[in-house]
């Protein structure tokens, strides 16, 4: 992720380009080019000082970091060289490419060199202490108080660690996957004379795994069926003379017999025919072609079984299959839109430097991996006179599920793992191309390295942006005619990624009045079965002639690091789960109207397996052990579930072995460094049973005092909707983190009043608004 570049635009910048490989890319010197959607493009840097905040150090009073210009003063060292990137930025591109030569100089010879295959380079996200330390004195803004104090001052070092970079490569000849550690040292943006300079930590092989499929094996997928002579004659059997109008979509096999186990790199392939039109996005999904068996294997990229079970006619073109603006998809768009433009003149509110954003009273870093996509790191509010409060060390999505519905082949095998199998961040894709955000927009590019161990650069990834949200708080006196009402604002944090036919958004939201939302949007084509005709099915609904959409279930698993007023080091955190309860009719409820809010705590792992109940209003609570408010109440964070639901399949269903964490909505435990991913770190293929977070919790660890992590599982059922085709309108799920007497009072009392907008009459004549109109009825 580009952490140098300030870029931000108002709304989309219309570029082919989207992703660029580059072996090394060469250094780019900071800007910062806020644009004004109300300003002439050229007129823009004239107003750079003008439109970015200065960027001030939080409540800490903090000296000014050590250089190899400054002396040491009492316990503290000179530094040899100052750091350039912070211990919690991505990898840059110059990072990812010394990495990759580190590992390749590693390989023992030239046949296992050119046989490695890069699933993943990531950050080796280093101990919270040393992130307590970076913040404190090597990287604004400086908060020492996020260290504790010792006699005589602070003893700082004269560096900090070298970064790490972790490394998952497949040995395309071997069928080995191995993890790689390389210590980065200072890297530049070009390596002297392609020279690697990194140093190897660690290498081991990880047994009995398959790692995530990539883009580039799903392209050579498509291309070896399509070059398959059955394949050729069973598309002719279906009237298909021209293979480029077919689309090969693998997927993972999953796991449900020792037929796929992972001595075999495995795809089954689902497949579809275009219609030959003048459409330029043409949806290709609208026409699945069934009663064909393939099994490819992915490491050696040939076809090892290939069966013409079934004739099923390819369904009729669709004429509403389409979705691109007006004439090219066959329809008429709407004339009375009208344009709505997101203004900010005095540019806005956020400060950003590299990483680190400060918004309102918020502070946290962005991060970004090929796995996960988006992480919130070291979430903070400052609170007046209390200073800088944590609330999160680190908060992602680690993982998606999405199980079909309907038992006939090919779908009962569809259960994909989008992020153990695909990776979300790897899929992710640049937010230029259409106004995804609105406003003024912070954009965030993403590193990865490909297959093949060049660097992918995906411009304008992440965006970062204010929106208005409606009314904050109001109250309006009827005595005295006087009303007080604020707006709401957020900002939000998001990106979007493609997993084959379904888009889905990743957002973060940031309140004023101290909330965090996670949301997901979801988007995208249905995957669609094809029917032969008379032929209906119970599992999936009838969506075009000849077309039907399986019923299926969509999982999320967010992932939250949490430390509700502990600094780092600090274990101060439990959990309490809360249930309205209805009194009992009598002495106590004599009036039968009472109820009440119990609440339980959540002392061991086993215990804190806890599923949504709507119907008691649960909820829970991560409090500090240690912090009170003013009425002497533990301070904390609540967890608020949205909409939700558990799987339907049965207990036994195949894919449960591989997502045991889907059969509870909540999972608390102690922090564990290695405990990352709640159905282990290789999905693909996984023989055993349980793995992850399921197997973690058996150890019933005590989180009665503890560095607390929340795994909460959310999701919806999809009962497929004609208006779902052929583009699905987003539907949104998600949750809440709200404070629970973290606070004194409203941290929104403060927000000031909107400047009253102009009233637009019926005449078009614009006048001002009348206050306490209600003064002269008094």
């Amino acid at each position: 992720m580009a952490t140098t570049q300030e870029k931000t635009t108002p709304c989309c910048i219309k570029n082919d380009t989207t992703t660029t490989t580059t072996a090394a890319p060469p250094p780019q010197k900071p800007s910062n080019d806020w644009a004004n959607p109300s300003e002439d493009p050229t007129r823009k840097r004239s107003s750079v000082a003008t439109m970015i905040p200065s960027f001030e150090p939080l409540t800490d009073t903090a000296p000014p970091p050590p250089t190899a210009t400054t002396a040491s003063t009492k316990g503290m060292p000179m530094m040899v060289r100052a750091q350039t990137s912070h211990p919690l930025d991505p990898l840059s591109a110059a990072e990812i490419s010394v990495a990759v030569a580190t590992v390749r100089a590693a390989g023992a010879t030239p046949e296992v060199r050119d046989s490695m295959r890069f699933i993943e380079v990531a950050l080796v996200e280093p101990a919270k202490s040393v992130v307590a330390l970076a913040d404190a004195y090597f990287f604004p803004p400086f908060q020492p108080s996020l260290l504790p104090k010792t006699k005589g001052g602070p003893v700082i070092p004269s560096k900090l660690p070298p970064r790490q970079a972790r490394l998952v490569v497949y040995n395309k000849k071997s069928n080995d996957t191995r993890v790689w550690i390389v210590e980065l040292s200072e890297v530049h943006a070009a390596t002297r004379g392609g020279h690697h300079r990194g140093k190897v930590v660690s290498s081991n092989v990880v047994p009995d795994v398959q790692p995530p499929m990539d883009a580039v094996e799903y392209a050579e997928c498509e291309a070896v069926v399509k070059d398959f002579p059955l394949f050729r004659e069973a598309m002719k059997r279906r009237g298909i003379e021209d293979l480029d109008l077919v689309m090969v979509d693998a997927w993972c096999v999953g796991y449900h017999s020792e037929a796929d186990a992972p001595s075999r790199r495995l795809a089954k392939p689902l497949i579809f025919c275009r219609t030959e039109s003048d459409c330029p996005m043409e949806n290709g999904y609208a026409r699945p072609v069934e009663g064909i068996h393939v099994l490819v294997d992915m490491q050696n990229m040939v076809l090892i079984e290939f069966e013409d079970r079934k004739l099923v006619p390819l369904p009729p073109a669709d004429p509403l299959r389409n979705y691109t603006p007006g004439e090219t998809r066959g329809g008429v768009d709407r004339s009375d839109v009208k344009p709505l433009q997101i203004i900010q003149p005095e540019g806005p509110s956020f400060r950003v430097n590299g990483n680190f954003v400060q918004w309102q009273k918020w502070n946290f870093r962005i991060g970004f991996t090929p796995r996960e996509g988006l992480i919130i790191y070291s979430v903070a509010y400052i609170d007046g006179s209390r200073g800088r409060r944590p609330v999160a060390h680190r908060l992602s999505f680690v993982e998606m599920v999405v199980p079909y519905g309907d038992p006939n082949e090919p779908h009962y095998r569809k259960n994909a793992f989008d992020a153990g199998e695909d990776g979300l961040g790897k899929n992710a894709h640049s937010l230029k191309k259409g106004c995804d955000c609105l406003g003024y927009i912070k954009y965030f590019d993403a590193h990865f390295t490909n297959f093949n161990g060049g660097v992918d650069t995906i411009e304008n990834c992440v965006c970062m942006h204010e929106e208005d949200h409606g009314i904050l708080w109001k109250h309006h006196d009827w005595r005295t005619g006087l009303a007080e009402v604020r707006r709401s604002r957020r900002l939000t944090v998001s990106f979007i990624c493609t997993v084959a036919n379904y888009e889905y958004g990743f957002f973060w939201h940031f309140y004023q009045d101290g909330k965090i939302e996670a949301e997901v949007k979801l988007t995208g084509i249905l995957s669609l079965g094809a029917l032969q005709q008379g032929e209906t099915r119970k599992y999936g609904t009838t969506i075009a002639p000849g077309l039907y959409a399986p019923v299926h279930q969509h999982f999320f698993v967010a992932r939250m690091d949490m430390a509700v007023d502990c600094k780092p080091g600090e274990a101060f955190n439990q959990v309490v789960e809360v249930n309205l309860k209805v009194e009992e009719p009598g002495k106590d409820n004599v009036h039968n109207n009472a109820f009440y809010a119990e609440e339980e705590l959540l002392r061991s792992e086993l215990q804190a397996r806890r599923d949504c109940n709507p119907l008691s209003a649960r909820h829970w609570i991560v409090r500090n052990t240690r912090n009170v408010n003013r009425t002497g109440q533990l301070t904390g964070y609540k967890l608020v579930p949205g909409s939700n639901c558990l799987p339907l399949a049965g207990c036994e269903a195949k894919f449960l072995r591989r997502a045991a964490f889907l059969k509870h909505n909540l999972w608390v435990t102690p922090y564990a460094r290695d405990e990352k991913y709640p159905g282990g770190e290789f999905p693909n293929q996984n023989p055993r049973v349980g793995e992850g977070l399921s197997t973690w919790v058996k150890q019933n660890r005590s989180l009665e005092e503890a560095d607390i992590v929340l795994w909460y599982v959310f999701g919806m059922t999809h009962i497929p909707r004609l208006e779902d085709w052929p583009v699905m309108p987003v539907e949104r799920l998600g949750f809440m983190l709200m404070p629970h007497g973290f606070f004194n009072c409203s941290p929104a009392v403060d927000v000031p009043p909107n400047v009253s907008d102009v009233e637009i009459k019926d005449n078009g004549l614009a006048v001002k608004p009348i206050q306490n109109e209600l003064l002269s009825k008094l």
